[in-house]
C-alpha cells in the first residue's frame, strides 16, 4: 500500500493467484495482466470509501516502492516477468490514471528489495533474493548496478534472513542499512561503507523471512540548524530465532518457534553507538511499526510464533502495542492497546492516513486465495485503527489548521506561518509542534521511506479567542527532508490535527 498526496491509496497484490473478486473494465481487459482479466490492483479513495480497479501487466509479488519528488509512485521489481519492471503510478484528479510499466528497466532482478528516496530525488533500490547489489532510479550515468558485499555476508544458508533490508536516510546524507543482525553506515555517492555498527544483541534474526520491523525515530529540528547536530536514532523490533523458518516451512509437522520479543535502539549519530535493548509485552514476528503524528510508535499486526511465509506462522497477535520513545521510565514505554478481531499475518500492510487513523489491510497466509481455511483464512478487508488521540474527549484541544502561508513549495531553510484554531476556550497551553511525515510504502512489515521531522516553532501569537498564528522554520536541507510531498500535522497536548499536504 502507498498513500498519495491526493489522499488516495494504491493497493496491490500478486498477480499469479488467479482471478480476483474485482473485474477489470471490458475496455481495459485485453492485454491486461499476463494471467487473467481481473484486477490485482486498485485505487482506494479514503474520503468516499470507494475504489476503482487498476491494470497491472506484470507480477508485483514481493516488490518495493517509493514516491518520487513529484509525488508519483515508483514501484520496482517483483516475481517472474515482473522482476526487472519499473511501474509508475502518477496521481490524477479524474479516473484516467493507471499504471505505466517499463518491462526491462532494472539492471538486476529485484524480488524482496528495499527502496529509499535520496536527497537529490533519485531512488536507491537495495538487495533482493540472490541480488547482492544496488542500483538507482533514474539509472546512474555510466555504471548502472553496484555490488554490496554486505548483503552476501548477511545471508544465512537456506534461510536468508536478509531480505527487505531496513534502509534509513540519515541527517549526514549517508544511508543506514540493516540486514539480518548487522548494520552499516553507507556512502551511496562514493559507493563505500563508512562504518559498521555493533551487531544487535540477542541472536534473533530481524529480516525476511524472520521478519521484524524498523523505524527511524522522529528527527528533531528544533535546535541547531546544522545537520551535523541533528541526532538520529533507529529502532528495530521483533523477528525470530535462528532456524525458525526451516522448522516452520520444512518440518512435518510444522514447528512454530516463539518469535522475538526484543526491541533495540541505536543512536547512529553517536561517536560510539551501542544498542539499548528492551522487551515488548509479547513476542512478535511480522509486526508493522508506524510513527504516529505525536511521535509515538505503533506496533501492529503479526504473530507470536513462526516466521513469514505461507502458513509458517501461528498465534496471531491481535493487540497493538504503543511505544513511547520519550518516556524516561523504561518500564512504562510499552502500552498494550485494544485488540482487533481480524488476524493480520503474512502479506498484510498498514499505513498512516492524513486524518490520523491507521489503515490496515490484507493477510494472505496461503499460496492461493483460501477464504475458509482455519485458523487464518485469506483476508482482503480493510479496517481503520483509531489511536486514542482521536477519542472525542480530546476534541477540545485538537488543533485545526486554517491556513499555511507559503509562497509555493516549502523551501529549505525558509520560515513560514501557520494559522490554527483550538476549539475549547482557555485550553491552549502555549505549546504546539509542527511535524512533517513522509508517507511510507508498506509491504512485508517494512515501511519504506517513513520519516518524521519535528520543525522549530519560533513563536506563537494569539489572533482571537480561538485562533493563533505560529511562525515555523522549514526543514534545513534535503538530507533531513528529501524532496517530495509530506503530511504536515500540528500537535497540541499530544493531539494532532488533520494533516494538510505540503511539497518540500
Amino acid at each position: 500500500m502507498q498513500l498519495l498526496h491526493n489522499n488516495k491509496v494504491v493497493i496491490f497484490d500478486r498477480t499469479d493467484y488467479g482471478p480476483s473478486n474485482l473485474s477489470l473494465p471490458s475496455q481495459t481487459c485485453r492485454n491486461a495482466t499476463v494471467f487473467d482479466c481481473s484486477a490485482h490492483s486498485l485505487l482506494y479513495d479514503v474520503a468516499s470509501n470507494t475504489f476503482r480497479p487498476l491494470t497491472l501487466r506484470s507480477d508485483t509479488w514481493c516488490s518495493s516502492g517509493s514516491l518520487n519528488a513529484s509525488g508519483s509512485l515508483i514501484q520496482t521489481g517483483g516475481y517472474g516477468v515482473g522482476e526487472r519492471v519499473v511501474r509508475i503510478f502518477t496521481p490524477c484528479d479524474g479516473v484516467s490514471c493507471d499504471w505505466v510499466e517499463n518491462r526491462a528497466y532494472l539492471s538486476s532482478r529485484r524480488w524482496y528489495s528495499t527502496n529509499q528516496i535520496l536527497p537529490d530525488g533519485r531512488i536507491i533500490i537495495v538487495g533482493g533474493r540472490r541480488a547482492f547489489t544496488y542500483e538507482f532510479y533514474p539509472k546512474n550515468p555510466g555504471k548502472s548496478v553496484f555490488i554490496l558485499r554486505f548483503l552476501a555476508e548477511t545471508r544465512d544458508p537456506n534461510e536468508e534472513n536478509n531480505l527487505y533490508p531496513f534502509l534509513h536516510l540519515l541527517p549526514d546524507g549517508n544511508l543506514f542499512i540493516f540486514a539480518n543482525r548487522r548494520s552499516i553506515l553507507f556512502d551511496f555517492v562514493n559507493h563505500r561503507i563508512v562504518k559498521e555498527f555493533p551487531v544487535i544483541p540477542g541472536g534473533d534474526k530481524r529480516n525476511y523471512p524472520s521478519t521484524g520491523s524498523s523505524v527511524l525515530l522522529p528527527l528533531s529540528l528544533t535546535g541547531e540548524n546544522n545537520r551535523s547536530k541533528i541526532a538520529a536514532e533507529v529502532m528495530v523490533c521483533g523477528g525470530a530465532p535462528p532456524g525458525a523458518f526451516l522448522k516452520a516451512a520444512r518440518t512435518i509437522p510444522k514447528i512454530f518457534v516463539g518469535a522475538s520479543r526484543t526491541c533495540g535502539r541505536l543512536k547512529v549519530t553517536d561517536p560510539n553507538p551501542s544498542w539499548v535493548m528492551e522487551q515488548m509485552p509479547s513476542p512478535r514476528v511480522m509486526p508493522d511499526m508506524l510513527l504516529l503524528p505525536n511521535g509515538d510508535v505503533l506496533i501492529i499486526n503479526g504473530a507470536s510464533n513462526g516466521t513469514a511465509g505461507w502458513e509458517d506462522a501461528t498465534n496471531a497477535v491481535l493487540n497493538p502495542i504503543l511505544y513511547l520513545p520519550d518516556e524516561p521510565d523504561p518500564t512504562r514505554r510499552f502500552e498494550i492497546l485494544a485488540p482487533t478481531r481480524i488476524p493480520r499475518m503474512y502479506h498484510s500492510a498498514s499505513l498512516l492516513l492524513a486524518d490520523g487513523r491507521v489503515l490496515i489491510g490484507g493477510s494472505n497466509p496461503h499460496r492461493n486465495y483460501n477464504f475458509t481455511a482455519r485458523h487464518y483464512p485469506t483476508e482482503l478487508s480493510l479496517e481503520a485503527y483509531l489511536p486514542r488521540y482521536l477519542d472525542p474527549q480530546y476534541s477540545g484541544v485538537r488543533p485545526s489548521i486554517v491556513t499555511v502561508e507559503l509562497a509555493g513549495n516549502m523551501l529549505y531553510g525558509k520560515s513560514f506561518a501557520v494559522t490554527f484554531v483550538i476549539p475549547a476556550f482557555g485550553m491552549f497551553d502555549g505549546r504546539v509542534s509542527v511535524r512533517l511525515v513522509a508517507p511510507s510504502f508498506s509491504t512485508h512489515s517494512t515501511a519504506m521511506n517513513q520519516r518524521m521531522l519535528v520543525l522549530r516553532v519560533r513563536r506563537v501569537v494569539q489572533l482571537s479567542v480561538f485562533a493563533y498564528k505560529a511562525d515555523v522554520y522549514g526543514p534545513t536541507n534535503s538530507y533531513v527532508a528529501p524532496p517530495g510531498y509530506y503530511m504536515m500535522f500540528m500537535v497540541h497536548r499530544g493531539t494532532p490535527s488533520v494533516a494538510i499536504w505540503v511539497k518540500v
